[in-house]
């Protein structure tokens, strides 16, 4: 089966290729890097190779079928409900992507927002969606990442469009990245409905919704690693079986599972990640979880959005450092690392505390909306 790049960059471009992929009318679809820098071939039900480097900067081409994303999109209208969607993030995004393929599965064309997201663009995009069918209201669905509800919830306190905008959705699914419990508390008291999701390219995009698998899929902890298995699964990685053996591992009775690099523990069915295995550092000779520092960090007011990476320390031999683009980040650095060190200390141990808060105008960030870690771990050495 051969593979192709879409016509151009607009969703719209991505949208028809898509759909003639999914159909198994035309070539597989490659999103995230040139055709040309992959093999011409791919396995036959091939609908979407999807390239991408994620936060490590390690390159990675996703063989995604038809079958595994069309069962994601059906068993997320199962849970959820089916209707019209809108696509706020990128289409070479595999959140965005599953955007588009809900929208082809329940047979609607998606609205597009398309150029800068601001919440003006966004409540003017879902403001534009309202239909019905038989006199019933059609339910309207967008996914964002945590920065973008963020942004929708500054501007709706003082714009009612936006606000209204927001409400307007059955569900908003966020994903991406872990969703502070600050910014899910806003959301809530605004009235938006907001479904946290789990999952990676290698699942088809989320799989877990609010702590609870999918229909189909299964998850299990072995050594402290979550894993996952059902129809949603990727193929693997393109060209690249050794990868694909060590993610993807079978079961002495064929059932394969996605190894996702991610610490978590399953109480009563129910999923909590607690953070990368491998994003530790080891501080005094005691390792230490940048992930956990992170979600405490994150809850403190004015360091919502901020990011935490390990840097190389004299002393200890690493440390982390906070990196925040907060408006007041600047005038406040020395009282905001005050809070987070105390807040650390606490909650961690004192050797989890930041050694320092370094105030930026802008974090930088992936395609997907994430932080770019590798960039800033490599602007701070």
């Amino acid at each position: 089966m051969r593979l192709e790049a879409p016509a151009g960059d607009h969703p719209r471009d991505i949208l028809a290729a898509l759909k003639s992929a999914l159909h198994g009318a035309g070539p597989a679809l490659a999103l995230g890097a040139p055709a040309g820098r992959l093999p011409a071939e791919v396995p036959a039900g091939t609908a979407v190779v999807v390239t991408t480097s994620g936060s490590t900067g390690v390159p990675k081409s996703v063989v995604l079928s038809r079958s595994a994303l069309t069962a994601s999109a059906m068993s997320t209208a199962e849970r959820i409900g089916s209707g019209a969607w809108l696509l706020a993030l990128p289409a070479t995004y595999v959140a965005g992507l599953q955007v588009l393929v809900r929208a082809t599965v329940a047979g609607r064309e998606p609205a597009v927002l398309s150029g800068r997201f601001t919440p003006q663009a966004f409540a003017a995009a879902a403001l534009t969606m309202a239909s019905a069918r038989g006199g019933v209201r059609v339910p309207s669905y967008t996914s964002l990442v945590p920065a973008q509800l963020q942004t929708i919830l500054d501007a709706a306190a003082d714009d009612d469009t936006v606000l209204r905008a927001a409400r307007s959705f059955e569900a908003v699914l966020i994903g991406g990245q872990a969703l502070p419990a600050a910014v899910r508390e806003r959301a809530e008291a605004a009235g938006v409905r907001i479904v946290r999701t789990y999952g990676s390219t290698e699942t088809s995009g989320g799989c877990v919704y609010d702590g609870v698998p999918l229909d189909g899929t299964r998850m299990r902890v072995v050594e402290g690693e979550l894993q996952l298995s059902g129809p949603t699964l990727a193929d693997g990685y393109l060209g690249d079986p050794d990868r694909t053996a060590a993610a993807f591992p079978l079961d002495a009775d064929g059932t394969r599972w996605y190894r996702t690099g991610d610490e978590a523990v399953i109480d009563d069915g129910v999923l909590r990640v607690q953070g990368r295995i491998d994003n530790v550092i080891v501080s005094g000779g005691i390792n230490v979880s940048l992930d956990r520092v992170e979600r405490v960090v994150r809850g403190i007011a004015g360091l919502h959005g901020a990011v935490v990476i390990g840097v190389a320390d004299e002393r200890w031999g690493e440390a982390s450092v906070i990196v925040s683009d907060a408006p007041d980040a600047h005038e406040r650095a020395e009282e905001l690392l005050r809070i987070a060190r105390d807040a650390v200390g606490a909650g961690i141990g004192p050797h989890a505390r930041p050694s320092r808060l370094v105030p930026v105008e802008a974090l930088p960030l992936l395609s997907s909306g994430k932080p770019d870690r590798e960039r800033l771990r490599r602007d701070l050495a």
